[in-house]
């Protein structure tokens, strides 16, 4: 008997978890952190029903703190077995979790600052520095394409998803006493032709899938059109000698915003532009897209030809001091600031958000999700004050949201990627990592185009495979 549970982004886009029961072995896929949402705390200590020491193996799709982030709450519980990853997602993930343990820590002493003031218990954090280490130990760096073995009944094959460095989508075959049946887990799917990595490939055909469905409900604007709009706000911005602040994910949306200014100074249509990225996890994660040149897409390899970089060109600075990143909410004059976090939860874009979104020159632009109940999405929604550590801000900022800039497929990406293990076709397709509405439009259409009915699980079902 093989069974899946869903135990994370089933009915919402974060918190991604999947675990995998077969007569002899354990496995999860994915352990990821809620974000956004109120609840969030409260559904990021809540595990899955089982002992972690019982897990055979971890399977880790992408280094997204959405993907990887409560690792670490399955070894400070015991678990010694390996998590399979790529190389890429391998480096990518310690830089995600050091970091996410330090706001883990900080955000424990302030919230505890204040229940000491009321006199009520205090709360641990999820986890701290310390226990990283634990976890980068048990990583275990596995090739695209290769057949890897990972327990005594499963075996994987990792196909490129092209939604950041290392991310991949996972085919797990498993030999359940005479039969051998397939089921593949999407990841995230990327957008084909964005720009510096590699397009998705889409696995070999399984009976089981289980995919994502983010943007299930509509297509993104394209990246074209999307490049026009950008350059027209950055040509306004310049006119007027406005700030631009951009909160981008430091992982993949920064490195891909870099890329496009840098492509519009080296084709003439900008002549300068002060470009800081004011995130240190955004500048070391754009030092490992450097390394690793081997998974960059035609173009990239066409501007190294060149003796150029894609990740970088004159008047672009990457911030990595606190002080330096103070200084830029005093700087006047046209500049752009992309700073992480990218639904505006916490980092330095919040600080840079409070000292300039009262400024009516001021432009913001959003490139990707929010999440309910961030301060992103509020500021999306058009709300027009906002409070931010605690002070009412009025928003006079011109908000922007480019929607075509998502490293996530849109509804035809998904179908198209879908489309080759629909010949199968799979006796069970699942579909997660989306908001209810999302599935049931992708649903619909699955339906429409491939004459199958995919299920939207909800937390905590299992289905006997």
């Amino acid at each position: 008997m093989v069974k899946l549970g869903m135990y994370g982004a089933a009915g919402e886009v974060t918190g991604s978890c999947y675990l995998l029961r077969t007569s002899r072995s354990t496995i999860m896929i994915d352990m990821g952190m809620h974000q956004g949402e109120r609840e969030a705390d409260e559904h990021n200590r809540r595990l899955p029903p089982i002992d972690p020491r019982e897990l055979d193996a971890v399977v880790l799709t992408h280094a997204h703190l959405d993907h990887c982030g409560r690792l670490p709450m399955l070894t400070t519980r015991g678990f010694r077995g390996p998590i399979y990853c790529t190389p890429a997602t391998a480096e990518l993930a310690e830089i995600i979790l050091r970091d996410s343990a330090e706001i883990q820590c900080a955000d424990a002493d302030r919230f505890n600052a204040k229940l000491r003031r009321s006199g009520e218990p205090q709360q641990e954090p999820l986890y701290c520095p310390p226990d990283i280490d634990p976890v980068l130990g048990l990583m275990r760096r596995v090739e695209y394409d290769a057949h890897t073995r990972i327990s005594d009944d499963v075996h994987m094959i990792v196909s490129d998803a092209g939604h950041i460095l290392g991310s991949g989508s996972v085919r797990l075959v498993v030999h359940d006493g005479a039969r051998t049946f397939g089921i593949v887990f999407s990841g995230d799917i990327g957008v084909s032709g964005s720009p510096i990595l590699r397009d998705p490939v889409t696995p070999e055909p399984a009976d089981v899938v289980v995919m994502e469905s983010t943007y299930g409900d509509r297509d993104h604007r394209t990246l074209e059109a999307t490049r026009v709009e950008l350059l027209d706000i950055l040509t306004q911005a310049q006119s007027a000698g406005a700030k631009v602040i951009i909160p981008a994910f430091a992982i993949g949306r920064t490195q891909d915003l870099v890329f496009h200014m840098g492509e519009f100074l080296r084709r003439g249509l900008l002549t300068r532009l002060n470009v800081f990225v004011d995130s240190p996890m955004a500048v070391e994660a754009t030092g490992l897209y450097g390394r690793y040149t081997h998974l960059h897409d035609e173009r990239a390899h066409e501007i190294a030809a060149s003796k150029q970089s894609p990740l970088a060109f004159p008047g672009l600075t990457y911030v990595r001091s606190a002080q330096e990143s103070k200084r830029l909410n005093d700087a006047r004059g046209c500049m752009v600031i992309i700073s992480a976090s990218g639904m505006c939860t916490g980092g330095r874009v919040v600080h840079h958000l409070y000292h300039s979104l009262g400024r009516p020159e001021t432009h913001v632009i959003f490139v990707g999700y929010q999440g309910h109940g961030t301060l992103g999405r509020r500021l999306v929604d058009g709300q027009r004050t906002v409070r931010i550590f605690g002070d009412p801000i009025d928003v006079r900022a011109k908000i922007h949201t480019l929607g075509g800039f998502s490293a996530h497929a849109g509804q035809t990406g998904l179908l198209d990627w879908f489309a080759p293990l629909a010949g199968g076709p799979p006796r069970m397709v699942f579909l997660t990592h989306g908001e209810d509405r999302q599935r049931s439009a992708l649903s619909a259409k699955m339906q429409e185009r491939f004459n199958i009915r995919p299920l939207c699980p909800v937390y905590g079902e299992e289905f006997e495979l």
